[in-house]
């Protein structure tokens, strides 16, 4: 431990930062997980597109407050926008060819 009272204080302030910084980007593991989880139980699209948005929400707050960089906060908004744009065209091609079967 330092013996500067401002070094001290110092030591004090980075350990609160680093335990903020780690939830936050448990936070952000966790809303990414819940996007994928729902893409695979093949949730509405108003769901997942709702759970994206928390998403971005919370990799838009990580990357002001310098716990993402910006392009990789980008980057993994990008990846998930792809996978649920994905997801709900293979549903739109799905669907009609399971009414043409029916007919």
């Amino acid at each position: 431990m330092a013996n500067i009272k401002s070094a001290k204080k110092r030591a004090k302030q980075e350990i609160k930062r680093r335990e903020k910084n780690l939830n936050r980007k448990t936070a952000i593991k966790t809303a990414i997980r819940s996007v994928e989880d729902a893409l695979k139980a093949g949730e509405s699209k108003e769901a997942t597109v709702e759970l994206l948005k928390k998403a971005e929400a919370q990799l838009a707050r990580a990357k002001g407050k310098g716990v993402l960089h910006k392009n990789n906060s980008a980057r993994k908004i990008s990846n998930l926008a792809k996978k649920v744009a994905a997801a709900h065209k293979e549903k739109k091609k799905a669907a009609p060819k399971a009414k043409a079967k029916a007919e």
